[in-house]
């Protein structure tokens, strides 16, 4: 089924996301709602047609989540993090591990997520890596010692794609159960927004994978192969945009009842248009420097802090009263500053606030 097709479903759900609230504290798991998402075909998006799935096109599903995040951030990122080991998955050489695992993903048996930061952004400065790997001399298989620091959705997946370096700084990726002897999913840390997120730590203690359990590696940089998107990727600029623009969604609802607010409310509005409609061109295969994947980024995060900023100083004290969607807009936004934000983003925004160089 083609995006178009899907899309009166998906913006009926959106509508009603965006009346609510949901709860973001580790405290809760967005359960019935990520059912409401599975019975509109998410688990089927990404995964090709031979194992179930539907195999939107990449920029379909860029525009899927663009549109998912107006409704909801947590629930878009959560699906991102599912994606991200789908993918992993799919782009393995392991083909009688995915004839296994992507069937089941389809049909929504089994939840997956990824912990892979620290292969990519994450502790890359430590000089022992996160999670070590050896090989099991009991078997063709390895052992992993040491933390996975970021899962999200952890404890409620039962298969997590993660991986580690070896001594000679090859790397490996592998599909692990959850319920493998050695792996503790931690506690989920309390964070600044996204706390259903579940996102915890990982514990791995003389953990051991069989050969036919990897998908990727042994190799140099691992992350690298197999790649669907990742730091700073137009993925992660498609759920940027998509939150930016359901918080001026809200936004422009109150400024119904108050005209005051259309001038600081319209130039949002046009800059997100803009913007929109230079990440469809990017998607759609546009190279041009001003569309690259960190000038879309960059230019992404700058807005959805700002729009989620100029909303709650519209709704004056009432948005800044806890359970308020407004303050909860504001909190999400930081996380667009620390999720998957290459250096050059990131410097690019910290020259944006402190307005180095003007």
């Amino acid at each position: 089924m083609s995006f178009a097709e899907q899309w009166p479903a998906v913006e009926q759900f959106i509508q009603s996301l965006q009346q609510r609230v949901l709860p973001d504290s580790v405290e809760h798991w967005p359960a019935a709602e990520l059912s409401e998402l599975r019975q509109l075909g998410a688990d089927r998006w990404n995964i090709p047609a031979a194992y179930g799935g539907e195999e939107l096109a990449s920029a379909e599903l860029m525009q899927m989540y663009r549109q998912l995040a107006r409704g909801s951030l947590l629930l878009t990122f959560i699906l991102t993090q599912r994606n991200a080991a789908c993918q992993r998955i799919i782009t393995s050489a392991n083909t009688p591990l995915a004839e296994k695992l992507l069937p089941a993903m389809c049909r929504s048996e089994l939840f997956a997520t990824v912990g892979i930061s620290h292969l990519t952004t994450s502790r890359q400065h430590l000089s022992i890596p996160a999670v070590q790997v050896a090989v099991d001399s009991e078997s063709d298989g390895y052992i992993l010692n040491g933390t996975v620091p970021w899962a999200s959705g952890a404890s409620a997946a039962s298969l997590i794609v993660t991986g580690g370096t070896l001594e000679d700084g090859r790397q490996l990726l592998a599909a692990i159960p959850t319920s493998r002897p050695g792996l503790d999913i931690l506690a989920p840390v309390s964070l600044l927004g996204l706390g259903a997120s579940h996102t915890a730590a990982v514990q791995l203690s003389n953990v051991r994978i069989a050969a036919d359990e990897v998908l990727h590696g042994p190799l140099e940089k691992v992350m690298s192969h197999g790649a669907g998107g990742g730091a700073g990727s137009l993925g992660t600029t498609a759920v940027a945009l998509g939150s930016a623009e359901g918080t001026l969604e809200r936004f422009q609802r109150d400024a119904e009842t108050r005209p005051d607010l259309l001038q600081f409310l319209n130039p949002l509005q046009k800059e997100a248009a803009h913007l929109a409609a230079d990440f469809t061109a990017a998607v759609e295969g546009d190279s041009s420097p001003q569309r690259s994947a960190e000038a879309l980024r960059q230019r992404a995060n700058s807005l959805v802090v700002r729009s989620a900023q100029s909303w709650l100083a519209a709704t004056r004290g009432a948005g800044y009263v806890c359970g308020h969607a407004a303050e909860q807009a504001v909190r999400e936004s930081m996380f667009f500053l620390v999720w998957s934000c290459p250096q050059p983003v990131l410097e690019g925004n910290l020259r944006e606030f402190t307005c180095a160089g003007s």
